[in-house]
């Protein structure tokens, strides 16, 4: 366990965001039961694939809590994704730039931590 403050802040962030990604999966497991969407394989296929992603966030909030490299960069991947989805938002076709910003804005808090993180466990070595 670390005690570099950015990184427990980090991890806090990156666990709640694991959280919204399992209240994501619950979300489209109801309406894959419910018979609520157009293609039940593809249904399946990205309740999958939503699921390795919840479990993979979740990974990188425990490996930066510990204080292992792995979970900050994977962290900032994480961020950087986000950060395309709100891109994508707030610009796309069917923008809603105010939901691109609700993404965006933790995304960036996250990153930040992450990097701060990141430069203060390099300093803790020397």
């Amino acid at each position: 366990m670390t005690r570099n403050p950015f990184a427990r802040i980090a991890a806090g962030l990156l666990a709640l965001e694991a959280v919204a990604v399992v209240v994501l999966l619950v979300q489209q497991v109801l309406a894959l039961l419910a018979g609520d969407v157009d293609s039940a394989e593809s249904a399946i296929a990205l309740t999958v694939l939503t699921a390795v992603g919840a479990a993979a966030v979740a990974a990188f909030a425990v490996a930066t809590w510990r204080g292992q490299s792995w979970g900050r960069s994977g962290g900032i991947v994480t961020q950087a994704l986000i950060a395309a989805v709100a891109l994508g938002a707030a610009t796309g076709a069917f923008a809603h730039p105010v939901i691109g910003l609700a993404l965006a804005a933790p995304a960036i808090v996250t990153f930040v931590m992450l990097v701060l993180a990141a430069r203060r466990a390099g300093a803790d070595r020397r």
